[in-house]
């Protein structure tokens, strides 16, 4: 299964989605742009798409929430072990209260994977960043200040809110 991604207005990507009813196009607002997701098996109709095969899923993707993306750069080598280590943590997140929806994304192009988490609102995401589960699955080797054997670079996050469309539009 793949993932699709493109950015725009929201009335561009609303006319969009309009016009691909048959696909669970998901609109969300960030601080600068709307960003349009979709997962299918088949190619994109985005024409400036960014692809990603879906490496890890949880949960279903819901038309509401507060939906927090890490990007994380990953060298070629370090690929299967970043992988690995979201597989092996599998499941630990899907209990608590607000999460939604979980995808660590791989990109067809370029080294940035992505990891998806969709919440109910942004308190639950902070009650959950905040949380001893939160600290216990994203525990560092104390004895090391390096870099993840992985890392190609620095990660940074963006978060957004899916679009209210009847408000919206």
């Amino acid at each position: 299964m793949n993932a699709y991604m493109t950015n725009g207005s929201l009335a561009f990507l609303l006319k969009m989605k309009e016009q691909h009813t048959d696909k669970d196009i998901y609109l969300m607002n960030g601080t600068d742009t709307t960003l349009a997701y979709y997962e299918d098996r088949e190619s994109t109709f985005f024409e400036t798409a960014r692809q990603y095969e879906i490496v890890l899923s949880t949960g279903d993707l819901q038309e509401d929430g507060y939906v927090v993306m890490n990007n994380i750069p990953v060298t070629d080598e370090g690929r299967p072990i970043f992988e690995h280590q979201f597989k092996s943590r599998a499941g630990i997140i899907d209990g608590t209260p607000g999460f939604y929806a979980l995808r660590v994304l791989r990109p067809i192009r370029g080294n940035t994977y992505v990891v998806m988490v969709q919440w109910e609102d942004q308190a639950s995401y902070e009650k959950w960043k905040n949380s001893e589960a939160f600290a216990k699955s994203h525990k560092k080797d104390k004895k090391t200040k390096e870099k993840p054997p992985y890392a190609a670079g620095p990660s940074y996050v963006t978060t957004y809110h899916l679009a209210d469309l009847e408000e919206d539009a």
